[in-house]
């Protein structure tokens, strides 16, 4: 099981970091407005970064990181 941490891009152009082991049904679920709170109501969504962690512990952490960074910064790993 191959954990991933996450940003999309909603609609209203705001950023959503998350993590997952199963990409593909968790973007589904966000679409369908059934994923996490924040991203209800805000769809399309758009996948505009993924990285792969090691386990679930690093992903966390990896997620904690990109929560903490500044927009612009964000942005910048979506490049």
């Amino acid at each position: 099981m191959s954990w991933v941490c996450y940003l999309l891009r909603c609609a209203d152009d705001t950023l959503y970091c998350g993590i997952t082991n199963d990409l593909d049904k968790r973007l589904a679920a966000h679409n369908a407005g059934e994923g996490a709170k924040y991203t209800r109501g805000r769809a399309p969504l758009k996948l505009v970064y993924r990285e792969a962690c090691e386990d679930k512990s690093a992903a966390l952490k990896r997620e904690r990181q990109i929560k903490l960074l500044a927009r612009a910064d964000k942005l910048a790993l979506c490049k």
